[in-house]
């Protein structure tokens, strides 16, 4: 099979679909990979190392999607990449199609085999290719609230962990998935307060045994989430329903009720936002102030530290992508139930039925593509 690997166009996107040692692996097998010049680049991935990997180089993103059978990328594809996309063709990368009609529409106009990484899931219903974003995304998201605490950064001028005889900074974290964990790690090794709310008392549980005195759990309702963001110096927004638009659980009116120039982070953005007062931010203009608050709602976080997230996702996306190829979509996807989740868009239907719903379009069932 011909590989593409393109160049993110995504504002401030530096990871790459491919390192030149997964293209050493992929050449192995007998396919052909075309990489982008350039594409990893600016995490210390350069064209030399990718040719003596077994790739060829091409100038231009037009000669990646015109050549290549399957695109496989990072971010959901930019307006002017969705023009090169042509019928029958693979793309597998982060789509986040919910919250996204425009795109949407562009993938079934172009009848492509869209698979998302976001909905791709393992033998014990885990999101395989999420997962190390999420986890980046989550030690991230600290990183960034302890930058825009900083008076010299807009922020009111908070030190997260404190020091001795002052109090440390109140971090109040929706959603313990594992952005969420890990964002509750990072701030407590910083010496932060933490509050850590899920509905989910298993989990919980577990997180309590593991980190209990250093981060308290509380089981989240309405009148919970209310109360501790109204004590928060940093909330953060981590709630994911796989496919789903996020669900809107922080509305104005408690956003209203947050510390003046505290800082919220809606790690849930790619899916549209867990606050009614977010909305996408860039890594060129991070932050916003709505209600006396600091938003950082940057779509792309784990490009923050590009090197890592590359490492890690393509460590991920290695085996899918070599059964992908290997033996052609239709196969790879009758013999994977976990990959066959991750296709939202096949020959112009919408195939996750949680896309479908959100954007109220016609779901159809994948299986009934695949004979």
């Amino acid at each position: 099979m011909i590989i593409g690997i393109p160049k993110e166009v995504k504002n401030h996107e530096y990871r790459v679909g491919a390192t030149p040692s997964i293209v050493r692996e992929l050449k192995k097998d007998g396919h052909t990979i075309i990489v982008q010049s350039d594409a990893g680049k600016e995490i210390g991935f350069l064209d030399e190392e990718y040719i003596q990997a077994g790739a060829l180089i091409v100038s231009t993103i037009q000669e990646v999607y015109s050549q290549a059978e399957m695109i496989v990328k990072v971010k959901e594809p930019q307006l002017e990449e969705c023009s090169l996309l042509k019928e029958g063709q693979i793309l597998f990368g982060y789509l986040h199609l919910a919250p996204d009609p425009v795109q949407t529409k562009h993938l079934i106009e172009k009848k492509v085999i869209a698979i998302a990484y976001e909905t791709v899931t393992d033998s014990r219903g885990r999101l395989p290719l999420l997962l190390p974003m999420s986890e980046i995304a989550g030690r991230v998201s600290v990183q960034a609230a302890t930058y825009y605490l900083q008076l010299n950064n807009e922020g009111k001028g908070i030190l997260l962990g404190g020091v001795n005889g002052v109090a440390p900074a109140k971090v109040v974290i929706i959603g313990a998935g594992a952005a969420g964990t890990e964002a509750a790690r990072m701030a407590a090794g910083l010496g932060a307060e933490v509050y850590l709310l899920d509905n989910d008392l298993n989990k919980l549980k577990e997180l309590d045994l593991t980190f209990s005195p250093r981060i308290r759990t509380i089981f989240s309702t309405s009148a919970s989430i209310e109360h501790f963001i109204s004590l928060a110096d940093v909330v953060i927004g981590s709630v994911l329903i796989p496919g789903k638009l996020a669900p809107k659980l922080i509305t104005r009116q408690m956003i209203k009720k947050m510390k003046y120039k505290s800082v919220f982070v809606d790690i849930s953005i790619d899916q549209g936002g867990c606050s009614e007062t977010s909305r996408p931010t860039t890594h060129s203009n991070p932050i916003y102030e709505e209600e006396g608050v600091i938003h950082y709602c940057v779509t792309n976080m784990p490009s923050a530290c590009a090197r890592t997230a590359t490492e890690a996702l393509t460590n991920a996306t290695f085996r899918y992508v070599k059964k992908l190829a290997k033996l052609g979509f239709k196969q790879a996807l009758k013999q994977d139930s976990g990959l066959l989740e991750g296709l939202n868009v096949c020959f112009g239907n919408i195939t996750n039925r949680h896309v479908a719903e959100d954007l109220g379009l016609r779901y159809t069932s994948p299986e009934t593509l695949l004979i």
